[in-house]
């Protein structure tokens, strides 16, 4: 065998473990990839207000979602909508979320802060026994939802 004949079965080799090395990288990398947090997404839901569901402002505002930012970036929420199945909405007015940082909106009526906002409503949202929290950005695109009781496994919509 001539030397350049072994030369190029040798670069033929090699490109062709290169190759499939890349092949079985590119599912690992994307398997990760799909690991990460969401940037933006509900971490807890509080459906079911201790105590009674008396309509009182005390018991409405014990009813929240809370929403974090994952990432070290404040996120514009302005015009970001939070919805339950019923159709009750909530869109965030003027709103930044610090990275890092949660939001709770409750149902009731109160002062916005920076870690509190209100829906501003007078019968409570979330249905005790199951209902979907969703949210969605500024151009109705799909955030994140949560899901509880027979709804728990809803999903986009």
């Amino acid at each position: 065998m001539s030397k350049s004949i072994t030369a190029r079965r040798l670069t033929a080799g090699a490109l062709a473990v290169g190759a499939l090395t890349a092949v079985l990288a590119v599912p690992a990398s994307a398997a990760d990839h799909q690991r990460q947090r969401p940037r933006v997404e509900i971490t807890g839901v509080q459906y079911d207000a201790p105590g009674r569901d008396n309509r009182s402002n005390r018991s409405l505002n014990k009813e929240w979602v809370e929403i974090t930012n994952n990432t070290r970036r404040a996120v514009n929420l302005n015009g970001w909508t939070l919805r339950g199945k019923d159709g009750a909405r909530y869109t965030f007015r003027h709103y930044r979320l610090d990275g890092r940082a949660t939001v709770r909106v409750h149902t009731g009526e109160g002062r916005d802060t920076r870690t509190d906002v209100f829906q501003d409503r007078r019968n409570h949202v979330w249905g005790n026994r199951s209902d979907t929290a969703t949210l969605r950005n500024d151009h109705g695109r799909f955030i994140d939802d949560k899901s509880w009781g027979h709804h728990r496994h809803g999903g986009r919509r």
